[in-house]
């Protein structure tokens, strides 16, 4: 059975940390810049034990270097959102193929078969970001699904198409434009999951998330607001189905690290940077540490509650800049 193989068949935590390191002891030799890291941290893969031992790459790096450890030319460069002088991340992906099973399966996990589904994008479509994953996958779910499409700055269109849909439909969108439609239009939506993908990155207020949701809650006509989390160095994305609490799929991990000692990782159920492990990034590196700051529980769910300071702005709602 092969590391892909493996990845998807994880059913228990003893089952996920061997695999972790495996893949940890097959990078730390095949991807150049995680080898130096670790080599420069003075770590030897081959005495490393626990998963917390694990060094975790500073995301930083996919700016600066070609993180990539495939065997062949990648079959897609992902890249992330950035502003004017921005450097964006490169996430060199040799295999769609296991991307499309990454995202497909993540999101069946928490939500069923897509094809029971309509997905409406307020996002821009794939021939406007051409390397966004977000809209890769979007694009794919809605191909898979057979209805919905992208409708982003087309509000009347959507509510138009929305309510001649009877299939249950999710509305995923980047946060201001989930508010302008809600501010603009008020619509009071049934038989919709409201789904949105991150922050306002300057286009709006920046507000706590949980009153964010209380406007969007109360225009849309739901309970809930759900989130889905993911960027473009990762492969899988995690999802919330309410109150910002997330849950990951089986092969992927996320620990808090201490910010004032980024090597060392805290207890599960405490609160600091977020380093996550995604096993599905097999051609990259698994082990990231992100720049991100948030709670994790007991049970494996964490929390996003804002950035380190001084990390660059960044994220989907970047993608219409």
């Amino acid at each position: 059975m092969n590391f892909s193989d493996k990845i998807f068949a994880i059913s228990t935590q003893e089952e996920f940390s061997q695999l972790a390191l495996e893949v940890f002891r097959f990078q730390a030799q095949r991807c150049a810049p995680y080898r130096q890291y670790v080599e420069l941290l003075g770590v030897d893969p081959t005495y490393v034990s626990r998963v917390e031992d694990i060094p975790f790459l500073p995301i930083e790096l996919f700016k600066l270097r070609d993180v990539y450890c495939g065997n062949a030319e990648p079959e897609k460069v992902f890249t992330s959102s950035s502003t004017t002088g921005q450097t964006p991340s490169r996430h060199m992906m040799q295999s769609l193929a296991l991307y499309e099973q990454a995202f497909t399966r993540a999101f069946e996990q928490f939500y069923g078969n897509a094809e029971g589904w309509s997905i409406y994008g307020l996002l821009p479509n794939y021939l406007q970001r051409e390397g966004s994953s977000l809209v890769y996958m979007v694009d794919r779910l809605i191909a898979r699904c057979g209805s919905g499409g992208f409708y982003l700055d087309e509000y009347e269109k959507l509510l138009s198409d929305m309510a001649a849909d009877p299939k249950p439909k999710i509305l995923l969108g980047v946060s201001y434009a989930l508010w302008d439609l809600a501010e603009q239009y008020a619509p009071k939506l049934e038989n919709t999951v409201v789904m949105e993908t991150g922050g306002m990155k300057g286009r709006r207020e920046e507000l706590p998330k949980a009153e964010f949701h209380k406007i969007l809650t109360s225009a849309f006509g739901v309970e809930k607001i759900h989130s889905e989390y993911g960027m473009a160095e990762l492969t899988s994305q995690a999802y919330s189905s309410g109150d910002g609490v997330f849950n990951a799929p089986q092969w992927m991990r996320v620990l808090a690290r201490d910010v004032n000692n980024p090597l060392k990782v805290l207890p599960q159920g405490s609160r600091g940077a977020l380093n996550i492990i995604d096993l599905a990034n097999l051609s990259s590196c698994a082990f990231i540490a992100t720049q991100d700051v948030g709670r994790t529980y007991e049970d494996g769910a964490f929390m996003v509650e804002g950035r380190l300071s001084g990390a660059e702005v960044r994220g989907c709602n970047l993608l219409v800049q």
